[in-house]
């Protein structure tokens, strides 16, 4: 079925317009940056050429030379072979390759000693796969990219419904998207007008358009709720007599919790009523690198005694006029990121936001019931769109496992 291709190529240290490659363990075939000079024997290999690597075969480092390189070269740790096009679709090759029972097969054709087991091209060579009629192949193709391209159109319409829940909700509150930043790669700002150094921040205030609302009044977070930093992590809290578990940057997620490691902090009894977490907290990144700025979620009492680290602020609010699943949507709307984005504090890769500035974040002042009624239409598609979300999921796997049976079957009937 595949026929060793053994093209040399001679390169003399410079590729010119040969493309040398990495094959991913998830079978992706990609260009392969490099600067240094290559030295020893290079072969070609071409679209539709598979390849794979000897040492990271078992791993899954198999995969076929996709269009947009037209001209692979690969060292000889990289056998190539070309296809039978009266024997094997490119498209159910490359299914065949990531099927489970094949990856398996390709684990028990390594040898040597452990940890420098290699797959040699004599034993990639002497696998055992299904191989039916080109038609059968086509038939089985055809029903799985079909059911990927149900599951694609039902994502679609998810972001879509999800989409219009945020436009809607923001619409209600007068906080819709902020205007588009001008197109000013290049101006003049005196630092006595600038509260924080950032391109955005900046543009923004340069922005007076932004300085317009529309009708909702809008009082600072601070003026409902308190903004409190956690305990620091230090060598004199480590856990001993009162080891608490703490929350740290990583356990705070968009909209979740992730509890799956929690670790602990020494915090005296008499520490604990200031620092204890409480239900409906609401939980933010301080930052570190700008997509976890003001990335949130709220404490439902999951763990008994739990407190913060310091890099994880606490937003408390007055339950009289705030909800905190509020809050957290006011933070995650367009209107919220863009504050953040703006605020941070930004030095080279890294930003962040102190408690003084998500304290200043405008909130819409509306009553808790208006409040609720907006929730409840936002969960509404949020939640048409996870169960749109959660199908396609169900689809692909069992598209997947589908295709996986039909190839094993076809396996055993030959």
């Amino acid at each position: 079925m595949l026929v060793k291709r053994n093209e040399p190529v001679r390169v003399d240290g410079v590729l010119g317009d040969w493309q040398a490659i990495t094959i991913k363990f998830s079978g992706e075939v990609l260009p392969r940056e490099r600067t240094e000079a290559f030295k020893g024997a290079m072969f070609a290999a071409y679209p539709g050429d598979l390849a794979f690597s000897k040492i990271d075969a078992r791993n899954g480092a198999v995969g076929l030379i996709p269009s947009n390189i037209p001209k692979a070269v690969v060292t000889s740790e990289y056998p190539v072979f070309t296809p039978k096009v009266d024997k094997l679709r490119a498209e159910y090759l490359h299914y065949l390759l990531r099927a489970d029972h094949f990856k398996a097969d390709l684990q028990r054709k390594a040898s040597g000693t452990s940890g420098r087991k290699r797959v040699t091209p004599e034993g990639f060579l002497s696998l055992e796969v299904p191989v039916p009629t080109l038609d059968e192949q086509d038939t089985l193709i055809a029903v799985y990219t079909d059911a990927l391209a149900r599951a694609t159109q039902l994502e679609q319409e998810a972001d879509v419904i999800e989409r219009d829940g945020w436009q809607a909700f923001e619409a209600a509150l007068g906080v819709t998207p902020p205007p588009p930043l001008p197109d000013r790669p290049v101006f003049v700002a005196r630092f006595k007008d600038v509260e924080r150094w950032s391109h955005e921040s900046i543009l923004r205030s340069l922005d007076q358009a932004l300085t317009e609302r529309s009708g909702v009044r809008m009082v600072l977070l601070g003026q409902r709720g308190k903004v409190s930093y956690g305990i620091q992590k230090c060598p004199a809290n480590r856990p001993a007599v009162h080891a608490r578990p703490y929350l740290r940057v990583a356990n705070v997620q968009r909209g979740v919790l992730d509890l799956s490691e929690i670790k602990y902090i020494n915090v005296p009894d008499e520490e604990m009523p200031k620092l204890r977490l409480e239900v409906g907290d609401v939980l933010l990144c301080e930052g570190n690198s700008p997509d976890l700025v003001g990335r949130g979620a709220i404490w439902r009492g999951e763990i008994e005694d739990c407190v913060h680290q310091n890099h994880v602020l606490r937003v408390r609010v007055d339950r009289e006029y705030l909800l905190p699943d509020f809050v957290l949507a006011v933070i995650n709307s367009s209107h919220g990121q863009a504050y953040f984005r703006s605020k941070a504090k930004r030095t080279t890769n890294l930003a962040s936001i102190n408690s003084k500035e998500v304290a200043a974040l405008p909130i819409p002042d509306i009553s808790v019931s208006e409040q609720r009624n907006l929730l409840e239409a936002l969960n509404s598609q949020t939640l048409a769109a996870e169960t749109k979300r959660t199908e396609a999921i169900t689809i692909r796997q069992s598209a997947w496992a589908a295709f996986e049976t039909a190839l094993f079957t076809a396996a055993v009937e030959q």
